[in-house]
């Protein structure tokens, strides 16, 4: 299965799941009497556009390289991570005021809901639980920022939807203010989802190094290529779902001029084999110098 086919069944799969399952909630929420179940229907409601902004990002971003942008497109994909990170959390504040307002100024109107929206609660915790799995599984093998963000969406719902759950389940019990405060509690994780994704999007807009970890795995592996004899310098930066590497190392000082390019071609070529997201290596030959 090629990348554009799966980008595809990815966002129909998400849209089409979405438009259902809010639907469903949202009737559930209505004819049920929870306030909580309309939250969560609302927060499938805003999965359907998260879909769609990933699958508009992940296209732009596999454009390739022109005149006008030498170094590819693969920033537009943060972009459209950051777009939903922005659009998660403008989601949970919705769900949290919505909240707050039944809580200190419609108190009074506070019902006790059906087994309804309990039952949708949890057909929806089992439909979008899977719809992570399945998301986030194609998201890895496209390495793709804006998919792994709409597959958070997903499990953001999910935890949406225990809250939805639980809260309902105490409102049917006797207490109907623990509706409200489910949205509340729904509203909290639902933010803390939507700044991990807004805080990784903007590390990947930012040149920000792939970590001491992956730094050290690949000194190690470049001073081990035949002709390295030391890694002088090693910097690196995140371009979207890509990296550069900026590399100087040693060789012997005696060797031609033709042998020093050769042994960093060889370099340039293994890092890219071994490092698939390494998408280029600029590199620079020091003589040795003892």
């Amino acid at each position: 299965m090629n990348e554009k086919t799966i980008v595809n069944r990815l966002s129909r799969v998400g849209i089409l799941g979405n438009v259902v399952l809010a639907a469903f909630k949202l009737i559930a929420g209505v004819l049920g009497r929870s306030g909580a179940m309309v939250s969560d229907a609302v927060h499938s409601l805003s999965d359907v556009f998260a879909t769609f902004i990933a699958w508009i990002g992940v296209l732009l971003s596999k454009q390739k390289e022109d005149a006008e942008h030498p170094y590819g497109h693969e920033r537009l994909e943060c972009v459209a991570s950051l777009i939903l990170g922005l659009i998660l959390a403008g989601t949970g504040l919705g769900i949290g005021w919505t909240g707050v307002r039944k809580l200190f100024w419609e108190r009074g109107s506070l019902e006790i809901p059906t087994m309804l929206p309990l039952i949708a609660a949890v057909v929806s915790i089992i439909v979008k639980e899977a719809m992570f799995h399945y998301t986030m599984h194609y998201a890895k093998r496209l390495d793709s920022a804006a998919f792994k963000a709409d597959a958070w969406h997903h499990r953001s719902d999910a935890f949406s939807s225990i809250g939805s759950f639980i809260g309902i389940g105490m409102a049917k019990l006797g207490f109907p203010i623990m509706d409200p405060i489910a949205s509340l509690i729904i509203c909290v994780l639902i933010l803390k989802v939507a700044y991990d994704i807004i805080r990784d999007a903007l590390n990947k807009m930012l040149d920000t190094s792939g970590g001491k970890a992956v730094e050290q795995r690949l000194k190690a592996f470049i001073e081990a290529q035949d002709g390295v004899e030391r890694v002088d310098l090693l910097h690196t930066r995140q371009f979207g779902n890509k990296m550069y590497v900026d590399l100087e190392i040693a060789v012997e000082a005696d060797i031609s001029l033709r042998n020093a390019h050769g042994i960093a071609e060889r370099v340039h070529t293994a890092v890219e084999q071994e490092f698939p997201n390494v998408k280029h290596v600029m590199i620079h030959v020091n003589p040795l110098e003892e």
